[in-house]
């Protein structure tokens, strides 16, 4: 399980780099732009592997399967055929039409390749290739056909570590959430078989991967079963975003990462034009923008039924509530200020979340968990969708580390396995990383709070258990977070423990100054007579 990106071989990682620093030094340094012509060449490469499946297949059984990609005639289109070309030779297969070849180029068919290129291929609609030099081209082309596209570990490995880049940049940041953190939300929210899983504002689609990827470690036995297969490629995992480019990379993410077949929507989850997505997920695992406005003609009318403002933050909020089935679940991350702050509406929907839905939890975390972008300070909220309430008491975790540096660096602090374990071997490893990481503890509490709380008799000894709240990991009782305004930010309800400093006395601390000042006056005494 991919935890980190260091968790990627050092082979892999330096050929990355490589390619990484041919595009910068080849005149393409918009992290964004590298990421999809890269992951336009991988499709290229993918699909060339596909076709020559295809005719194994077709010269075994003689008999043509109907899954030809290229026809014959289109064979110099493909890679296995351009890759050993003269740089300039296949740079004018990119970008110069082909007569002989209907006027298509290489780019230009796999733009139009459509279903037969799987999901990624639906994205392709405004695709510019942007490779400026027959040189780069060629670099690029050749370091790729090095890498293993085989294996779907190392596939999905090689794209993550790839993606991490734009972290690095410290551009664009607010498209990655840190891998560990949404592997924690993943393995606190424990993905069921039948679920429905769905990111508003997927970006890169790491939530998705994510418990894509906690199903196969975990639930190896769950594959067995057809209908659970067909929902896994069909309709388990569901995601939209606005951004075009996202989309592609997102999609191409979930297709290396063996997830063919995700539903991925090209729109604003806030507008009016997703009016119809509703009680239609179990799910919801998200970081959705903050920070922005709309202006309401701009946002989906129900939604200021629920909390009139122009806040992305708050909106989405009342989009996930809409867009879960009841008994649906969300693990959100939001700002620090939708859990104090005072407007009418940033109050309306914590009452919302605690009053009429089931608010089980509170994770705070530290302003450096988004460096280099962002220091913002954020917290994980995790609530049922009810229509009935249910919140009872509200589990609190103010995390104060999460295993890395919280400078712009991000360094990890504990070694690579022992981070690993945090989500392995939480109850092994808690001494080891005591200070540096409370994600093991945190995995470990939730497991008690949040996916036993209905065990009878666990109730009073979790409040027991809990009660301390000068702890990092506390209970809160409905009532009081109603008499509070509704009031979420751990601060409010943790208790501080000043150490008691003890002072000497007054007629002490003179006696002491009095004695100073007598060496002090020897020492200038002394001074003079070696003068003199």
């Amino acid at each position: 399980m991919q935890l980190h990106e260091s968790m990627i071989t050092g082979e892999l990682k330096s050929k990355i780099d490589k390619i990484w620093t041919d595009f910068w030094t080849g005149g393409i340094s918009n992290p964004l732009t590298v990421i999809e012509q890269f992951t336009y060449l991988i499709f290229l490469k993918q699909l060339d592997q596909k076709q020559t499946l295809n005719d194994k297949t077709e010269n075994l059984l003689g008999v043509p399967t109907g899954k030809s990609i290229y026809t014959k005639a289109q064979a110099p289109l493909r890679w296995s055929n351009f890759k050993d070309k003269d740089p300039e030779v296949m740079f004018d297969l990119f970008t110069k039409p082909q007569r002989d070849l209907d006027d298509l180029t290489v780019f230009d068919f796999m733009k139009n390749i459509g279903e037969q290129g799987g999901v990624f291929a639906q994205y392709m609609k405004g695709a510019i290739f942007m490779i400026p030099t027959p040189k780069l081209l060629d670099k690029v082309v050749q370091k790729i056909e090095d890498l293993n596209l085989e294996n779907k570990d190392a596939k999905g490995d090689l794209y993550e570590y790839m993606l991490s880049k734009i972290a690095e940049a410290g551009t664009n940041g607010q498209f990655r959430t840190p891998r560990h953190i949404i592997q924690m939300m993943v393995q606190m929210v424990q993905p069921k078989q039948d679920d429905v899983i769905c990111d508003p504002s997927c970006g890169t689609a790491g939530f998705l991967v994510a418990a894509g990827q906690y199903i196969y470690d975990k639930h190896k036995d769950w594959f067995t079963q057809k209908t659970f297969r067909e929902h896994f490629k069909d309709s388990m995992f569901n995601g939209v975003e606005f951004d075009p480019t996202m989309l592609r990379i997102g999609a191409m993410n979930m297709q290396l990462h063996g997830i063919e077949n995700p539903t991925l929507i090209g729109k604003d989850a806030l507008s009016e034009a997703n009016a119809n997505i509703e009680n239609k997920y179990s799910l919801i695992l998200a970081n959705p923008p903050f920070k922005g406005s709309l202006d309401y003609d701009e946002v989906e009318s129900s939604l200021l039924k629920v909390t009139k403002t122009k806040k992305t933050e708050l909106l989405f909020l009342a989009l996930m509530l809409r867009m879960l089935k009841t008994g649906g679940r969300a693990a959100v991350i939001v700002p620090d200020g939708v859990l104090f702050g005072s407007s009418t509406a940033h109050k309306n929907i914590r009452k919302e979340l605690v009053e009429n839905q089931q608010l089980q939890a509170v994770i705070s975390m530290p302003s450096g968990v988004f460096k280099p972008y962002a220091g913002v300070s954020t917290a994980i909220l995790f609530f049922t969708k009810t229509n009935s309430g249910g919140t009872d008491n509200v589990w609190f975790y103010d995390m104060k580390a999460d295993g890395l540096s919280l400078d712009d660096k991000r360094n990890l602090l504990v070694p690579e396995e022992a981070f690993e374990q945090c989500f392995t071997e939480p109850e092994n490893i808690l001494e080891e990383v005591k200070g540096k990481c409370d994600i093991p503890q945190i995995l470990l509490d939730a497991n008690k709070i949040m996916n036993s709380a209905s065990l009878r008799g666990t109730k009073q000894s979790l409040e027991k258990n809990f009660s301390d709240r000068t702890k990092q990991s506390f209970l809160v009782p409905k009532q009081e977070i109603a008499d509070n305004q509704w009031d979420l930010s751990i601060n409010r309800y943790k208790e501080i423990v000043y150490e008691e400093v003890v002072y000497e006395k007054p007629e002490a601390l003179i006696a002491q100054i009095k004695t100073l000042d007598k060496q002090r006056n020897e020492a200038l005494l002394n001074l003079e007579k070696m003068m003199s």
